[in-house]
């Protein structure tokens, strides 16, 4: 996927917060890496990470675009344990219409969570368990598409 660049037509918000055209509640800000306070706050301390430059999702991501991200997930997460009640920490991204992105720029969603809250069913029903031969043939079909170097071949 190529990066979009900033058009008239179809403004990102959060290309907006990372150039600092549109008012966020930073708490982080690295070169290649931001995190701010989500608008909306199920617990307080919901954090949104994002990449500064324009990329739709992580399948865009460049190998130090992608380190940068997760350094600063990393670190806000151990920020939002310790500053806000919880009994854990959900770390999402969703990638793609079929995942329910609401907004196409990247972003690391950092939330604090309590039990019994509800969020993130991941499952709506069991999940199907495959046979063995069916996940290796599904891993020797990933495996070769990462190449030996475990960079995608695609």
């Amino acid at each position: 996927m190529r990066p979009h660049r900033d058009r008239p037509e179809s403004p990102c918000a959060f290309c907006g917060i990372a150039r600092g055209r549109v008012p966020a509640s930073v708490v982080a800000a690295e070169p290649l890496a931001l995190a701010f306070l989500d608008l909306r706050q199920y617990h307080p301390g919901h954090v949104l990470v994002i990449p500064r430059q324009h990329l739709p999702d992580v399948r865009a991501l460049d190998d130090a675009t992608a380190a940068a991200v997760m350094l600063l997930v990393a670190r806000v997460a151990r920020a939002v344990d310790a500053a806000f009640p919880n009994d854990g920490l959900s770390v999402w991204h969703s990638a793609g219409p079929g995942a329910h992105q609401e907004v196409p720029h990247l972003h690391v969603h950092v939330h604090p969570r309590r039990l019994g809250d509800g969020l993130l069913r991941i499952y709506p029903a069991a999940p199907a368990h495959p046979e063995r031969a069916t996940l290796e043939a599904w891993a020797t079909r990933l495996r070769d598409l990462l190449g030996a170097s475990g960079t995608p071949a695609i």
